[in-house]
């Protein structure tokens, strides 16, 4: 073939010329490529996530502070002791005089002659067993002391005063309570208002999250929230308070992880004893545990429907219902929780009339309870 022939040097019959690559496949790529990356991030981003959720939740939870107790009331027959000296120490303690002492922290009085339903207490030497004491008092000593069924004691301690805490850093102060020592009437009022769905949804409930929208539009306002007791533990736990798109995602994605690596029995434990339910101070209020001794004094296991229901009020707000600064708020807060008990069926109407009577129950700082 000659050198210059036309069929050497144009394309070959019937070839395509060569074009550019089209837009939307360049745009298509780099979409992917985008989906890629996102996709990989977002398994890191849960996989640290996971980690943080684990190691705190089964690491050290809560510092919590040394405790100094008063030197305890010993009981004993033939030692001096006064009725006035032994009210007032039954006071400090919290104890309540009633008609009949079924209950611990409580006692019954005629003259010289008590009946005390005693608390269990743990001291350096032993532990003190919750029991029912005859007590008798004359001529300013102890002249008699027997247990429920008459049967005489050597020696009896009543738990013992607490004097000083020294706090963590953060100043932040709890009694710890274990899952099956919490009150069935304080986890079915919790439920009742918090979280009705808590055994059934698995972290996040969408239903809950649907209804709480449809009655803030109609409100035209944030009347209601449908934050779980396992994102509100989250919130408490490992985030702040900020009201970010981004704090809430991770919220929901904190509380989805949470359920698949741990039980309701276990995060409803947390919830009881890391929820924030008032301010003293520089100290913080976390748990039920201590709120039932900070607002009334008293063991959490001693509370009744009005109190447990007010305790419960105040984790919507606790310095808007704090009642000792405004008894009517937290009044009426406390009476619609009641009521939401009584609609569920966790009380009957007649209960429900007697805990909207009650008073608050509420001690000041001495240890007194007040009528507010």
């Amino acid at each position: 073939m000659a050198r210059g022939d036309p069929m050497q040097t144009s394309p070959g019959w019937g070839a395509r010329p060569a074009r550019g690559r089209h837009p939307l496949r360049v745009v298509g790529r780099w979409v992917l490529l985008l989906l890629v990356a996102a996709g990989l991030a977002g398994v890191v981003y849960g996989v640290y996530l996971d980690g943080a959720v684990r190691t705190k939740f089964e690491g050290k939870r809560w510092a919590l502070p040394a405790r100094v107790f008063a030197r305890p009331l010993e009981l004993y027959v033939g030692r001096p002791l006064s009725v006035e000296t032994l009210v007032g120490e039954l006071g400090r303690l919290g104890y309540r005089r009633v008609r009949s002492p079924n209950h611990a922290g409580t006692y019954a009085r005629q003259g010289g002659h008590f009946l005390v339903h005693t608390r269990p207490f743990r001291f350096w030497d032993g532990s003190e067993p919750e029991r029912v004491v005859a007590l008798r008092l004359q001529d300013g000593r102890v002249t008699r002391l027997a247990d429920a069924d008459g049967a005489e004691l050597a020696l009896v301690r009543l738990d013992a005063v607490l004097i000083a805490s020294i706090y963590p850093t953060h100043n932040e102060d709890r009694v710890l309570i274990r899952g099956a020592e919490l009150p069935r009437l304080l986890v079915r009022t919790l439920l009742a208002v918090e979280d009705r769905s808590f055994f059934e949804h698995r972290g996040v409930d969408p239903w809950a999250i649907a209804r709480a929208l449809w009655r803030n539009l109609r409100a035209g306002g944030v009347v209601q929230g449908g934050s779980t007791l396992t994102q509100q533990l989250v919130k408490n736990f490992y985030l702040t308070d900020e009201r970010t798109l981004a704090r809430k995602l991770n919220e929901a994605a904190m509380a989805l992880l949470l359920e698949l690596h741990y039980g309701k029995a276990e995060i409803l434990e947390a919830y009881a004893n890391e929820i924030f339910l008032g301010q003293d101070g520089k100290r913080a209020i976390h748990g039920f545990g201590l709120a039932s001794r900070f607002y009334f004094n008293r063991a959490l296991d001693e509370l009744g429907i009005a109190e447990t229901a007010l305790l419960v009020a105040l984790i919507k707000g606790p310095s808007f219902y704090h009642p000792r600064r405004y008894p009517e708020r937290a009044r009426q807060r406390r009476n619609l929780i009641v009521d939401v008990l009584r609609e569920q069926g966790v009380i009957d109407a007649t209960q429900a009339a007697a805990a909207k009577r009650a008073p608050l129950g509420v001690s000041d700082q001495g240890g007194r309870a007040t009528g507010a």
